[in-house]
């Protein structure tokens, strides 16, 4: 009965350590072997924070935000859609989307569109190709910008977040580093933390 256990206890990989505890090697390489692989677009997002912190990428709450603009001549960056600017913004920021609605009509362009519409959204996006384009159209590299959007992210590491959370504004902050913008804030919590805060705002309609 004994050589039976002890065979058992080989065949799903028990050893005993000094203490006399039983650990089972089998099942700690199992863990191991089926922690998730990081997705194509995580491993994008952490290159991308990555380059954010070496560029020194500062993010700044919602209050902060609007003492940097009234003070400091700081420019908001709405990268929101435009209809949402139009509803309502910041004021005296300046509204360049980095994602817009779909416009082509190519065979890929309308897969697109039914993809989207398969989950209920019927006013896809795409990345503005157009988007660095047109900040330098408004904004001179030497300015101090503070990047916004809905949502904010963070590229601060938490638990469960270990690379922090991606964002549209993180997302445009990084394009503007890259080409040549040097004093670029991000919106920690997002426009939507700023209206909610009761911070000024205005409207286009």
């Amino acid at each position: 009965m004994i050589r039976v256990l002890v065979l058992l206890r080989k065949a799903v990989g028990y050893s005993r350590r000094r203490n006399g505890s039983s650990i089972c090697k089998g099942l700690r390489i199992q863990n191991a072997a089926t922690k998730p692989a990081k997705s194509p677009a995580e491993e994008e997002w952490k290159i991308k924070r990555q380059v954010l912190l070496e560029k020194r990428v500062r993010s700044v709450d919602v209050k902060e935000a609007l003492r940097l603009q009234k003070e400091n001549n700081f420019v908001i960056l709405d990268v929101r859609p435009e209809a949402e600017f139009k509803e309502t913004h910041p004021p005296g920021a300046i509204n360049v989307q980095i994602y817009r609605l779909i416009k082509e009509w190519t065979a890929w362009d309308i897969a697109r569109r039914a993809a989207f519409a398969f989950f209920g959204i019927f006013s896809g996006t795409e990345e503005n190709p157009e988007f660095i384009q047109s900040v330098e159209s408004k904004i001179d590299k030497s300015a101090k910008i503070i990047v916004a959007c809905s949502a904010g992210g963070t590229m601060k590491p938490s638990q469960n977040l270990p690379e922090g959370q991606q964002s549209r504004s993180l997302i445009a902050a990084y394009l503007l580093v890259l080409n040549g913008y040097t004093n670029v804030y991000h919106l920690e919590g997002g426009l939507y933390n700023w209206f909610k805060e009761g911070l000024p705002s205005e409207s286009e309609e």
